[in-house]
């Protein structure tokens, strides 16, 4: 079977494309820092009650522990941060530090506050993007640990 020169040339080049992407991914976590053990989480609430204020317009957050209304959080868990994405999308992150999580103690949590649209562990100063939980700037490999979350346009679900 004979392949003309332009056929050659776009396998060719398909060929490098994959291998360059292979190269590039190499080294890079994706996951979760085995380290950290996994919490159990189960939150039930209604984002647009008033207790859950700052949830009402797309970009508010806030933090909650176990023993808020309607949170339940194992004690791995050092509380959440509920994002709110958009008008049916929420993003739901521990406040554990993914990277160096007892580096100062084991109470240690991230924080938003001045710092938002990011998280920061106040230890190490790395930076997180509420908007995925990816690490922004810092010298961390792990992204915040994410929970799953479900919006029915009355009640957030967040579960793992």
């Amino acid at each position: 079977m004979l392949i003309n020169k332009a056929g050659k040339s776009f396998f060719t080049i398909l060929i490098l494309v994959f291998y360059l992407s292979m190269i590039t991914s190499c080294g890079k976590t994706k996951g979760y820092n085995p380290d950290i053990p996994p919490a159990m989480v189960q939150i039930d609430i209604q984002p647009d009650a008033i207790f859950y204020q700052k949830l009402n317009t797309v970009g508010g957050w806030i933090y909650l522990k176990n023993g808020d209304p309607g949170v339940y959080l194992s004690p791995e868990s050092r509380g959440v941060i509920i994002y709110r994405l958009s008008q049916d999308v929420f993003k739901v992150y521990d406040r554990i530090p993914p990277n160096n999580p007892n580096k100062c103690g084991n109470t240690t949590q991230l924080i938003v506050g001045d710092n938002y649209p990011f998280a920061k562990d106040p230890c190490t100063l790395d930076l997180y993007q509420l908007l995925d939980g990816n690490l922004f700037k810092g010298n961390g490999i792990y992204p915040m640990i994410q929970y799953k979350s479900y919006y029915d346009g009355t009640s957030l679900h967040v579960y793992n």
